[in-house]
């Protein structure tokens, strides 16, 4: 088998309302998605959603970048997918958004190949019980108990609470949260790397009365050495997010013992082949995984919760952002069934695909 064209496009879509984080404040989804066709007639659909505070990526620098990729992979055999791993880094350091795109339509290719759900073919179960949880994003207190009780009303299982403004108003926001909705339901809390040292274990002692069932990336990336410092002293679980980008990263932590779970973004990782490395580590290290997203359709979505079902090790999902959005261009795919539950599909590959009407008006350059 061979590919015979590859075509690339640039996916907006405007957000129900702004998604706030530490990070920034984000109103569209720009991401790339990427189509591959093979001259047996198999075609896979990739996505990324690049993220520039986190991946360095952006909608524009991954367009471009694709398209070195895109010259480097027509005429290969897409079923050679270690082999076009290589190829890609071979071209271009990092890039992992835009790698993590062009990993997911090999992938799909390769799965509709082996007949198989993409699930089935990285070796996994078809888990029944996938159920994201759904974030409030950061504000004033009495708005995201506000959000998180309507979040809580709509039935999903876990209320996710970004943080990481100032550790004090932190507290205060998450005891207006827990006040708002009770005790019954778990809250998680993701600083995205907005306290200093001091400040995260000040503060994570402070939240330890409500019950939060873990925090993601406390502190800045780079001071990944102090993060065991702050996992030493923090009563709440530790899951390492932004510290853990790609395999090398997550052998780093280990080491460390810097965390009790990883956030797997394929985003982060360069893809599935890769997101694979981070959890046979995980593993072997008896760490607890989640798996996210930065701000993809369903159609990225829909490789996630296959990669989700990939091992037990995997106890997390964070799915939502695709729910924000105002319209979806996914034909197939996943499923968001009431509270919060992800039903996978079971048909060959990805199951999932951008519809022709959405591509037809899309950017878009194709090399055949």
């Amino acid at each position: 088998m061979r590919i015979t064209r590859i075509g690339l496009y640039k996916l907006k879509i405007p957000l129900k309302e702004p998604f706030i984080t530490s990070l920034g404040v984000d109103t569209d989804a720009l991401n790339v998605v990427v189509k591959i066709e093979t001259d047996s007639g198999l075609i896979g659909f990739g996505e990324c959603s690049p993220y520039m505070p986190i991946n360095g990526e952006s909608q524009d620098t991954c367009y471009q970048v694709g398209q070195y990729f895109a010259k480097v992979l027509l005429g290969k055999d897409p079923l050679q997918i270690e082999a076009g791993i290589h190829a890609m880094d071979s071209v271009i350091y990092g890039n992992y958004s835009i790698k993590s795109a062009f990993d997911m339509a090999l992938y799909d290719i390769a799965a509709q190949h082996a007949n198989q759900p993409l699930w089935k073919f990285l070796g996994g179960q078809h888990k029944q019980d996938i159920y994201t949880d759904y974030t409030v994003s950061i504000g004033a207190p009495d708005k995201m108990a506000l959000d998180a009780k309507k979040i809580q009303e709509q039935g999903y299982p876990a209320i996710k609470v970004k943080l990481g403004k100032n550790g004090k108003e932190d507290v205060k926001r998450i005891a207006a949260i827990r006040e708002a909705v009770g005790k019954q339901i778990p809250l998680r809390i993701d600083a995205n790397q907005g306290w200093t040292v001091q400040e995260a274990i000040e503060t994570l002692q402070a939240l330890a009365p409500y019950d939060i069932q873990h925090c993601e990336e406390p502190i800045s990336r780079h001071c990944y050495m102090d993060l065991p410092k702050v996992h030493q002293q923090s009563p709440i679980s530790i899951m390492a997010d932004e510290s853990c980008g790609n395999h090398n990263d997550a052998a780093r932590l280990i080491a460390l013992q810097a965390c009790d779970y990883f956030n797997i973004k394929l985003g982060k990782a360069g893809g599935i082949f890769n997101g694979l490395k981070i959890v046979a580590l995980a593993e072997k290290a008896n760490l607890h995984l989640q798996v996210g997203a930065m701000i993809e359709s369903r159609l990225a979505m829909t490789a996630f919760a296959h990669f989700a079902c990939c091992s037990p090790a995997i106890v997390h999902y964070d799915f939502d952002t695709a729910l924000m959005f105002r319209e979806d261009p996914v034909e197939g795919g996943l499923q968001y069934a009431p509270n919060g539950h992800i039903q996978v599909p079971t048909s060959p590959g990805l199951g999932a695909r951008i519809q022709e009407s959405w591509l037809a008006k899309m950017e878009q350059i194709h090399f055949a």
